[in-house]
């Protein structure tokens, strides 16, 4: 539904005067003062709205900052943006727009800056918001600063967006599923509630949603830890494919799950907290099948059992998009918990 300036601004009046009465009831009912939640912010997953002068936004400067955001997620298939991006004037930027999850706002001005700069503001209009101000004294300076920092707005929204559906995870999961891989390997894992069919072998667990449209698969497996060596890009591919081969087999006789090798795969190892951990994300193909598709997957050291812990989650989705089943699947990797973190989280009965 569309709607005039005049009628959002209207709607705002009304919000605003709704909001005033309701504080005045408060003053007069309760005695005391307090400040009125906001609303909770609007759209969709990986969804951003940018508002910029429009002759910024069509030269290179905003070109840079438009190619940050809509750059091809790493590790699909077929070409899918990393965030799903809607560019307004700043004289259309008012009323519901400034509730969306995801803001960016592009400001030049000469006599307020020095340099260019990123201002990151949590809830600004809206709970559960993000706004990032680029704030810059010149476009060209704008320009230097997204080539050195490709892709720096879109990390920062996926990152929220990783949190967000973490936060909505550790209060709604499959209990399966996480009773599985809690008796069985001393682990905290939270999946979507709807992944409930599992397959339990010996250091290994899969379980899945088995659904027509969007199929998500979650598992977990261990191995013993000897060596460094063994968390490189190709020792880690090659421990997959041999597990993956082991448990995941096809509808054929002797079809077996593998990784693509022909595609690009993603591989990052980060160390925050003094946890180590490695992300790959690349093609799964199914050996003798025509099943294939995407995978991320999160491997981490379990110090205390000195083993090798890897959760990975893989979607198949033929002719539809996959980046947010895939991302949706990547957030659960995220809540996984080895022994000895419960109490930093504040989990409770979570002994093996």
């Amino acid at each position: 539904m569309l709607y005039s300036r005049y009628s959002m601004n209207k709607l705002i009046e009304m919000k605003s005067l709704v909001g005033t009465l309701f504080f005045l009831l408060t003053l007069v009912l309760g005695g005391c003062t307090s400040i009125p939640s906001l609303t909770h912010a609007t759209g969709i997953p990986y969804e951003v709205v940018v508002t910029m002068d429009e002759s910024l936004w069509n030269a290179p400067a905003g070109k840079l900052i438009k190619e940050d955001l809509i750059h091809p997620m790493e590790g699909l298939p077929h070409a899918e943006s990393s965030m799903r991006m809607t560019y307004v004037k700043p004289q259309n930027f008012d009323g519901l727009l400034k509730y969306v999850r995801n803001l960016v706002v592009v400001k030049v001005d000469p006599t307020a800056y020095t340099k260019t700069s990123i201002k990151y503001e949590a809830d600004r209009w809206a709970s559960d918001q993000v706004l990032l101000t680029v704030l810059s004294p010149t476009r060209d300076s704008i320009v230097r600063y997204f080539s050195k920092h490709p892709y720096l707005l879109s990390r920062v929204f996926n990152e929220k967006e990783i949190e967000r559906k973490v936060t909505y995870l550790n209060k709604n999961f499959s209990p399966l599923v996480f009773r599985h891989v809690r008796d069985k390997f001393g682990i905290s894992l939270k999946v979507p509630s709807d992944i409930s069919y599992c397959k339990d072998t010996t250091d290994f667990f899969w379980a899945s949603n088995i659904a027509n449209k969007g199929r998500t698969d979650i598992v977990v497996y261990t191995f013993p830890y000897t060596d460094v060596k063994q968390l490189t890009k190709e020792a880690l591919l090659a421990k997959r494919d041999s597990v993956m081969k082991a448990n995941i087999p096809g509808s054929f006789p002797g079809s077996y799950m593998s990784t693509e090798r022909r595609a690009p795969l993603y591989f990052q190892a980060t160390n925050k907290e003094n946890k180590y951990m490695v992300e790959m994300r690349g093609l799964f193909k199914v050996e003798g099948d025509m099943m294939g598709g995407p995978f991320v997957s999160l491997t981490r050291i379990d110090r205390q059992n000195n083993r090798i812990v890897v959760a990975e989650g893989f979607v198949f989705a033929p002719e539809t998009d996959k980046r947010n089943y895939i991302r949706r699947a990547e957030a659960a990797l995220h809540t996984l918990l080895l022994p000895g973190e419960w109490k930093d989280k504040g989990e409770k009965g979570l002994k093996k």
